[in-house]
């Protein structure tokens, strides 16, 4: 079943997380599940998110980035304002947080992490730490 694109292409948010995503090595880009997803052998960074609200239904989250933290920092990240526990995602450790609330800086940093928790060892040894 073919999922409806949940994504603007020419959305300038997408093109800036686009090329911090892209510049770890050996990154690469595909559309599943109707969002950009950012990937090595495993996927790292997911643009866009929905959350699931108790008892039903879903909020979505167009410009938040869904990524895996180191699990030691999974319930700080959470305390944030601008952090949830992503549906789909959220069980496996994974954390959305709204882009816009976020210095390019700071993006970087957890897309960083994300890709260390998932990029094969040959790969992730090779990215820089601040």
């Amino acid at each position: 079943m073919a999922h409806e694109r949940m994504f603007d292409p020419d959305d300038p948010m997408l093109h800036w997380f686009r090329s911090l995503a892209l510049a770890l090595p050996e990154a690469e880009e595909k559309i599943s599940h109707g969002r950009p997803v950012f990937f090595t052998t495993k996927l790292f960074a997911v643009f866009g998110g929905v959350r699931k609200l108790e008892p039903s239904g879903m909020e979505q989250h167009p410009h938040a980035m869904l990524v895996r933290p180191d699990p030691l920092d999974v319930d700080v990240l959470l305390e944030r304002e601008d952090a949830f526990s992503p549906a789909y995602f959220g069980h496996s450790g994974w954390v959305g947080i709204e882009l816009d609330s976020l210095p390019e800086d700071e993006v970087r940093e957890l897309l960083i992490e994300s890709y260390r928790q998932t990029a094969p060892k040959r790969l992730s040894r090779h990215v820089e730490t601040d």
